[in-house]
């Protein structure tokens, strides 16, 4: 199956009676609405899903199906051949982590649910409500899920072997725990109504039962729920390593507060707070990194092409980003209040191109500059703005303008930490334009003044940064009202080779197309058509409108996704996914052919991935620099630290003399901010003995 694309390997098992639904590209987290229930083997509804999402990596629900997951590096059964022997009769994959699924049917009367490193270290079981993601996916890096050679899946769930009878034996003993044993912790007392929990560390994969269990023990001697919580929470940061959120601590204590006294025992044998839990607290999910944007993906036929390759061939240091990022804007601007689409979208931008000093940031700039003084629209360029009423007297006078603004991060940090209503107003101002490039926009009252509207006013942001300061300059005010979720950003690589700078003329093909945008004035008979235009409606191939709609479905699916996560910024950025696309097609096809500009198949393809990629990739580096607070940033500053030690030493751990020399912040800050990274999962530890002081070692998952 491993040969299989992702659409097929689901049809596949499918035909073998596997339920299968569809995940998150790069993840581990489902892409359906209602989780791994909306598993089906309906050829149909496969189709559909794997048509509008092509990269879904696959799911299968376990339940009948039981899956043993040893992860790399277990030592389980090591010596113990003859048992290895008999795990491998059954299919298996080498899982993208390195490690190994064995697949398993599930016997009739043994209800396994799943478990984390209750059978041995690194050795987790999927069963009742779990499920397992299959190959042929993929994980963020290029790590994949294959199966191994002679070991496929290639029989009904009917036809699978039954686990060994000594796993049997064992997972029957895991699943039917004493009400009261506490093992993992050690003995309880009660002196007086108290309950104390001692002895041994309680690790990760057992902390969320063990603490259940002994806020059973608390709720059977009558206390209520601010007593069971209390003590909890000191169990909690005393004994399990690493320590459980506090607000899952207090869902526990709310959970189990809900029995009553006489009732609990039987709670706690069947598991009630266990299977809750499984539906309220998902794990944790990192986004993938889809790294530069591909290079085939900043290339558009006609008109942007042509000034791209002009600013890269005048260049000092010529940059394909800042080139295609100059072009697009050019014609954004040109076309803008001229054309729109059958879903009245226009060519207006917010585009932000990402470089470090010294590359060139200035060149495309200066190559609109002299395009627009060419065919006499000096007028529409702009090169900064200090407040919306500046910005809104400018489009007054010209309602189409094109703002070229190097260092953009500087304005993105004013509004972000700015105390006056100035600043505040810049934003809300920027949010509005964005968005009314299709409408009328009534000016601010100003005393003694008529009333004054702007018709269908357009305004284009070319923006350049340094990429760790424009992340760092924003906010999340600017993540979830929306704003970043307007933007197009683009980031550079590393500078190329330098070029003498030559001084060439403008080609007589750019300013013919340049000069024939400028003098289109559709609409209206008059001399009122400049400022009450009526665009034309470029028409879109039927094959284009529905790639289209089905791009609009994919951002409903991600953004119901992200609401269920209450993932906030996330919700805003995939909700504008659709827009911009068609914004891009549009672009696409007056660059094509100005004129006769049509949206086809293949500006759509174009669009939409560039839309995609741009978004994750958004996304990702969000998480990475956007912080609520300064804890919050030194916890990703740790993890991006880690994460480019991982892409150059692989798997080797990093000791903590490493990290401290580049973080030198107290012992105490450092033992915070792991604890909150173990928590989220976000990075793995381990402290080894040696001869002298333990040796503390940190590692990116």
């Amino acid at each position: 199956m491993t040969s299989l694309s992702p659409h097929e390997a689901a049809i596949q098992l499918a035909e073998l009676g596997y339920r299968v639904f569809p995940v998150v590209p790069g993840k581990k987290v489902p892409l359906t609405q209602n989780g791994f229930k909306a598993a089906t083997t309906d050829p149909g509804q496969i189709d559909a899903w794997w048509e509008q999402q092509p990269r879904a990596n696959i799911g299968v629900p376990t339940g009948t199906l039981f899956v043993l997951d040893v992860d790399a590096g277990a030592t389980w059964l090591d010596g113990e051949p003859d048992r290895l022997l008999e795990l491998a009769c059954a299919p298996m994959t080498l899982t993208a982590g390195g490690g190994r699924h064995y697949f398993f049917r599930q016997p009739e009367g043994h209800p396994w649910r799943s478990t984390a490193g209750q059978l041995a270290e690194k050795v987790d079981t999927r069963g009742e409500g779990g499920y397992v993601v299959v190959p042929p996916s993929i994980l963020s890096g290029d790590r994949c899920y294959q199966w191994s050679p002679g070991q496929e899946l290639n029989v009904p769930v009917a036809q699978l072997p039954l686990p060994p009878d000594w796993l049997t034996a064992e997972l029957d003993r895991l699943s039917q725990p004493s009400p009261f044993a506490l093992s993992t912790v050690g003995p309880l007392s009660a002196p007086g109504g108290a309950t104390a929990a001692v002895g041994r560390i309680i690790p990760e994969g057992q902390r969320d039962r063990a603490l259940a269990r002994l806020a059973g023990v608390m709720r059977r001697g009558g206390m209520e729920e601010p007593e069971i919580a209390a003590g909890i929470h000191v169990v909690n940061r005393r004994r399990c390593k690493p320590p459980l959120p506090e607000k899952v601590v207090d869902k526990i204590a709310n959970s189990i507060a809900r029995y009553a006294p006489d009732e609990i025992t039987v709670a706690l044998i069947e598991n009630h707070w266990g299977q809750m839990y499984d539906e309220v607290i998902p794990a944790p999910a990192s986004r993938p990194d889809p790294g530069p944007i591909p290079s085939e993906l900043l290339r558009v036929p006609g008109l942007i092409s042509d000034v791209q390759d002009y600013t890269l061939l005048t260049a000092p240091y010529p940059e394909n980003v800042l080139a295609f990022g100059g072009a697009i804007s050019l014609l954004g601007l040109l076309s803008a209040r001229k054309v729109r689409d059958k879903a009245d979208n226009r060519t207006n931008l917010f585009l932000i191109a990402l470089a470090n000093s010294g590359a060139g940031k200035d060149h495309p700039r200066k190559v609109n500059q002299r395009i627009l003084y060419e065919i006499g629209m000096t007028d529409a360029l702009g090169d900064s703005f200090a407040s919306g009423e500046g910005l809104e007297d400018r489009l007054f006078l010209n309602p189409a303008m094109l703002f070229q603004t190097d260092e953009i991060d500087g304005l993105m940090t004013q509004i972000n930490r700015g105390k006056d209503a100035r600043h505040e107003g810049m934003m809300n101002f920027l949010l509005r334009m964005y968005s009314s490039a299709n409408s009328l926009h009534t000016l601010r009252a100003k005393a003694g003044v008529e009333p004054r509207t702007i018709d269908q006013p357009s305004l284009s942001v070319f923006g350049t940064a340094i990429p760790k300061h424009f992340y760092r300059s924003l906010s999340l005010k600017m993540l979830d009202n929306g704003f970043i979720a307007r933007l197009l950003v683009m980031e550079s690589g590393p500078r190329g080779r330098g070029q003498d700078a030559r001084r060439i003329e403008i080609p007589g093909s750019i300013i013919e197309v340049a000069r024939w945008w400028s003098e289109q004035n559709p609409g209206r008979d008059g001399n009122l058509r400049k400022w009450h235009p009526d665009p034309i409606e470029v028409p879109e191939h039927p094959e284009a409108t529905a790639l289209l709609d089905k791009y609009r479905e994919l951002g409903d699916l991600q953004y119901s996704l992200s609401e269920q996560q209450e993932d906030g910024v996330a919700m805003a950025i995939w909700a504008r996914i659709y827009e911009k696309a068609r914004r891009l097609s549009l672009i696409y096809a007056c660059s094509e052919n100005h004129t006769s500009p049509l949206i086809t198949p293949d500006s759509v393809r174009w669009s939409t991935a560039f839309v995609t990629h741009q978004t994750e990739r958004m996304l990702f580096m969000c998480d990475d620099h956007v912080s609520e607070n300064e804890f919050d940033s030194r916890c990703k500053l740790i993890v991006t630290t880690l994460r480019k030690w991982r892409d150059k030493q692989g798997d080797k751990w990093m000791p903590f003399w490493e990290l401290n020399r580049r973080h030198p912040w107290s012992d105490r800050e450092h033992e915070e901010i792991r604890l909150a990274l173990l928590n989220q999962k976000l990075i793995e530890y381990e402290e080894k003995a040696t001869g002298g002081p333990t040796q503390r070692l940190y590692r990116h998952p």
